[in-house]
């Protein structure tokens, strides 16, 4: 019997509409002919969902006691025996009731696909797997309800149910989820914009994935080797060198570009394993391309080029990322180089960028000085063609009589290679071991080393001095070039640190490393001391290897005026290159005295904010507290005069306005010394674990009655925080939300744990701040609108987030939904609240799931 077919709709969140999309395609199913049964679908009281329900034949459910109540759970049996074409089945993560025929419902599944059966069935993204974590870091919630992710790609058919997360939300508040009991709490929890954001994206790249898999397998099926560019690939060709990191973060911001851009960086090495990449270099630039999203790979083939396009071709890439090449002019005489032919033969589905790139900017350092100016390879071929090709060359010449005058002329060509190719020394090997070849077979006597005529003596002369002579100057131009090259890299140093004193860009920590990197030291230490008499410490270090106590412990040792040195250590470095190391030690200097500086100037500035919050304080004694002292004073007066007999009723009148005066006078005293605490640092909380529901409470003495609704579960865990500093940040945001919000609206108090935090809810139904006036709010001595000077000194924000961060705990500013603004403090959960957090959001993370 042929297995039958998987199709699953697969959704971001509950109540995108899956259920409803599978019922919809049975009745197009069953208006087709096709024989289709609803095996198990939960329609959790949606009303549409119910009703698409009409019409269909339903296969009855299999009953099962569990802990005294009774459950509902997919008949298998039942549906076998029936063996319909098509089976509608919903939740397929769903974890069966204990004593049903399979632990979870996408066993039962595989059954009725093993016995030829066509299912139909829906899941959720945060219900794979792989992506447990992933949705447990977004959301807080841990699913307890999950499918293998094999299950779900083995699917003949996966097919996305999107919703937009204003959309889902829109639904959610016209009660076509949930009912309107749990909707408040569900917006503020798990469907909250950026939660169904993310979860809709990883929904989206799960199926772009699944979608990729299916294109490459119809690729190889069908053989098709041209590329296909549905999807940007951005292939980065690596040479292990430090211009790589340039050439990944290019690909990344032009993936970025692209819908779905991906980066793939590949180095080619050679069969045999000889490669001159730098391993450490290599494992950076895979660090740097995973964290940039991309993948790393490592491809062996001997035509570089060749092997580059294939790869490339082999991952349907629609670009190629390579670096301008490092060879120098004359080079390209042996090729057009890796690039120009990468370029040539991508053809014309294959764009192909070469970025150029800097290395003096990626810590290139100077060149080695070594006592050869040439390469070990060109002075192995310089003495290979300065003593095998004369002997080469005569024996080819005993072969034709050319004369004396052209064989001269050949020899001559041997040395000017040997000295182009060697330098100096090959080609004096060669014009003497050519002199001699020509004297014993071209010179009478023939084969004997004397030479009959005078002239031949004369041609055998100028031969050697115009082969010593084109020696030298190989030689010095070799000297020459080496000098340039020095130079040069000398001053591109020098201009990177006129570059970083006008721009103040380096750090000193950068700067050592920069100089660790130049010379190719194990470490780089900047020290100083006050005097002469004083110990030496350490103002800034880079590299490894033991911290160094003075400069002399050091192998280079470059002293800075009279109390400050940079030592490094790994080498001796020639006298050449301290130079360099001067110019690097007196930046090295000045970075240190521009991060004091702007110490020295923080400080100032933090200064000049107390300042202003003095001058503000002074304005505040000035009005706002000379207020209720003035009210207090004539409230005194009047009782104590003797000239007017106050009844009761203006006594007590009277007694209540003292009242009122000194609690405000209380609370903006109280307010005041809490902002100069602040700014001077001097709160220091005792942080314990503390009980929210017996806090908030006495928070809220103060408000009027019926001003507040209170919503504090006893369930949630215990957070954080010095009891005495969240009560008056709480007291502080709940007097600002009563005074703005409207007095038949009373605030809602509310608080919800969220993975590993949880969060204080102050909720006001007034007219709301705008986004840019949201931070502002929060600075000291700030009213929003026209409130007047009497409504306080705008203290009591500043002062709540100031405790919430003395806490370790974040106030931050939210519009309401339907108008008003909505704090949220939010704070550390003592210990592992894991599954607190979950026992209060699952039920709202997965509605579809029966109880179990």
């Amino acid at each position: 019997m042929a297995r039958g077919k998987l199709r699953i709709y697969l959704g971001a969140a509950p109540g995108v509409g899956k259920t409803y999309a599978m019922l919809s395609e049975a009745h197009r199913r069953v208006e087709r002919g096709t024989d289709c049964v609803v095996a198990f679908v939960e329609h959790h009281d949606r009303q549409r969902t119910e009703v698409m329900l009409h019409g269909l034949e339903q296969i009855r459910r299999r009953e099962l006691d569990h802990r005294g109540a009774v459950f509902t759970e997919m008949d298998v049996d039942a549906v076998l025996h029936r063996a319909p074409a098509v089976a509608l089945v919903d939740e397929l993560a769903h974890t069966n009731v204990p004593g049903s025929r399979n632990a979870k419902r996408w066993q039962d599944v595989e059954e009725l696909l093993a016995a030829g059966i066509d299912v139909i069935s829906t899941v959720n993204i945060q219900h794979l797997e792989s992506l447990g974590d992933v949705v447990e870091s977004i959301t807080g919630v841990r699913q307890r309800e999950t499918v293998p992710d094999e299950v779900v790609r083995r699917a003949d058919q996966i097919e996305l149910v999107d919703m937009s997360p204003q959309a889902l939300r829109r639904r959610m508040a016209h009660g076509n989820i949930y009912t309107s009991d749990k909707v408040d709490a569900a917006l503020s929890n798990y469907f909250r914009p950026g939660n169904l954001t993310a979860l809709r994206e990883l929904a989206l790249l799960w199926v772009a994935d699944r979608v990729d898999e299916y294109l490459k397998q119809y690729r190889n099926e069908h053989q098709v080797s041209a590329i296909w560019g549905s999807r940007e690939r951005i292939v980065v060709g690596l040479t292990g060198g430090p211009e790589g990191r340039t050439l990944i973060r290019r690909a990344a911001r032009l993936a970025e570009k692209g819908a779905g851009g991906e980066v793939l960086a590949v180095y080619i090495s050679r069969s045999d394993g000889l490669t001159s990449a730098s391993p450490k270099e290599l494992a950076v630039q895979r660090t740097l391309v995973e964290d940039l999203g991309g993948t790393f790979h490592h491809v062996v083939g001997e035509d570089i080029p060749a092997a580059l396009l294939d790869f490339a071709r082999g991952v349907n890439a629609t670009q190629i990322v390579l670096g301008s090449s490092r060879r120098k002019a004359w080079q390209y005489v042996l090729g057009p180089g890796v690039g120009a032919t990468v370029a040539r033969e991508s053809g014309p589905d294959l764009d192909v960028h070469i970025v150029t790139h800097g290395e003096a900017g990626k810590g290139r350092g100077l060149p080695v000085a070594r006592g050869a100016r040439l390469g070990r390879g060109r002075i192995i071929a310089g003495w290979l063609v300065g003593l095998a090709g004369p002997a080469v060359m005569a024996v080819l010449l005993n072969t034709v009589d050319l004369g004396l005058a052209n064989d001269m002329l050949l020899f001559l060509t041997l040395t000017v290679a040997a000295a182009l190719l060697g330098g100096l020394f090959p080609a004096l090997a060669s014009a003497a071991f050519g002199s001699l070849l020509l004297n014993y077979f071209y010179t009478p006597p023939l084969h004997r080393l004397t030479i009959a005529d005078p002239k031949n003596i004369v041609a055998i002369v100028i031969f050697f001095g115009v082969a010593l002579s084109v020696a030298s100057v190989v030689d010095l131009a070799a000297r020459r070039t080496h000098q340039a090259a020095r130079l040069r890299a000398e001053s591109e140093i020098l201009s990177f640190l006129a570059g970083n004193v006008l721009r103040g860009e380096t750090s000193l920590e950068e700067l050592l490393e920069r100089v660790r990197e130049t010379f190719g030291m194990e470490s780089a230490a900047l020290l100083e001391r006050a005097s002469d008499v004083e110990p030496w410490s350490c103002a800034g270090r880079a590299g490894f290897g033991p911290a160094l106590e003075r400069p002399e412990d050091g192998d280079v040792d470059m002293p800075i005026g009279d109390h400050m040195a940079l030592a490094l250590t790994g080498r001796v470095l020639p006298a050449e290159d301290r130079r360099v190391l001067a110019a690097f030690a007196a930046q090295a200097v000045v970075v240190l005295d521009r991060r004091r500086l702007q110490e020295e100037a923080e400080q100032a500035r933090t200064l000049a904010e107390g300042n202003r919050i003095r001058t503000a304080l002074l304005a505040a004694v000035s009005h706002d507290l000379r207020t209720p002292l003035a009210g207090i004073k004539a409230a005194v007066t009047s009782l104590r005069s003797d000239d007017v007999d106050w009844s009761e009723e203006d006594r007590a009148e009277l007694l209540e306005g003292i009242e009122e005066g000194a609690d405000r006078l209380d609370h903006l005293v109280g307010n005041l010394l809490d902002m100069s605490r602040l700014q001077t640092g001097t709160v220091t909380p005792i942080v314990h674990e503390t009980d929210l529901d017996e806090v908030v409470p006495m928070a809220l003495v103060g408000v009027p009655d019926g001003s507040v609704d209170l919503d504090v579960p006893e369930t949630l865990p215990m957070v954080e925080a010095d009891a005495g500093l969240l009560e008056r940040s709480v007291a502080n945001l709940v007097e600002n939300a009563v005074k703005y919000s409207p007095p038949d609206r009373p605030v809602l108090v509310s608080a919800s744990a969220i993975a590993d935090r949880v969060e204080v809810r102050i909720v006001d139904r007034g007219i709301g701040v705008p986004d840019e006036a949201k931070e502002r709010i929060f600075e000291p001595f700030q009213r929003y609108g026209d409130a007047p000077r009497g409504a306080g000194v705008g203290l009591g924000l500043a002062v709540a987030r100031g405790f919430a961060e003395a806490m370790g705990g974040t106030l931050n500013a939210e519009d309401t939904p339907g108008g008003g603004l909505t704090m949220v403090l939010s704070l550390r959960a003592a210990g592992s609240v894991t599954g607190a957090a979950q026992a209060v959001a699952e039920p709202l993370a997965e509605p579809e799931r029966q109880a179990s």
